[in-house]
């Protein structure tokens, strides 16, 4: 995703940690885009950043879509200042940095996206926060999103996952998706938690859904 057209470093100021986040915006191919999203990477004990093809697949879903997007690494990952941590209070405080530096960038609607352990911190954005008004779930471990907050969100909920992803379970997210008002649901042919099978057709199934109106 290195080099792809209106990519730049940032430096995310982060009220959590006296160091910033690093992170990566995507631009759109017009210059200006008057929608955001944010894209958190999987856990960071677990090996998760923002270099992940899965969420640079997701960066590039969103461009196709007229979307500017900001990935970033929790902190301690990468060049992000401070120590590395898996609780979800930290998580929240790092999403919630990347959400000022785009709401600051962009005037219109926010799309908060996540893959794994980073699309339950994208939930759990969306209470508070009224600009965001589209959310994309990869693989969300099902037991860590909260079916309450899933069915009091307002706006379009896509939540996709593998065909045979062990972690993120099909069956159990499909039940979860019916929680939401206006919730989508899609699981990719082959693939598991990873990814290595199926990670065009991830691609395409987000851009579909983020530019095809209402669902």
């Amino acid at each position: 995703m290195h080099g792809m057209h209106g990519e730049r470093a940032v430096a995310i100021a982060n009220e959590g940690e006296a160091r910033a986040l690093d992170g990566l915006y995507l631009g759109v191919p017009t210059g200006s885009a008057a929608d955001g999203a944010v894209i958190a990477p999987p856990h960071p004990l677990y090996g998760g950043s923002m270099q992940s093809p899965v969420v640079g697949e997701i960066a590039y879903a969103l461009q196709k879509s007229e979307i500017a997007s900001l990935r970033f690494d929790w902190r301690g990952i990468g060049a992000s200042g401070g120590s590395p941590s898996g609780r979800s209070e930290d998580a929240d405080e790092d999403y919630a940095s990347a959400l000022d530096h785009i709401e600051e960038t962009v005037n219109g609607e926010i799309v908060a996206c996540g893959y794994s352990f980073g699309a339950a911190a994208a939930l759990r954005a969306a209470r508070e926060r009224p600009r965001v008004m589209r959310l994309v779930l990869v693989s969300p471990p099902p037991q860590l999103l909260d079916p309450a907050v899933l069915a009091r969100f307002v706006g379009r909920v896509l939540i996709v996952t593998g065909e045979v992803d062990a972690i993120a379970s099909p069956e159990e997210l499909g039940l979860l998706a019916e929680r939401a008002r206006r919730g989508h649901f899609a699981v990719i042919p082959g693939s598991d938690h990873f990814f290595g099978v199926g990670l065009a057709e991830l691609g395409r199934e987000i851009s579909g859904w983020l530019s095809g109106g209402p669902r």
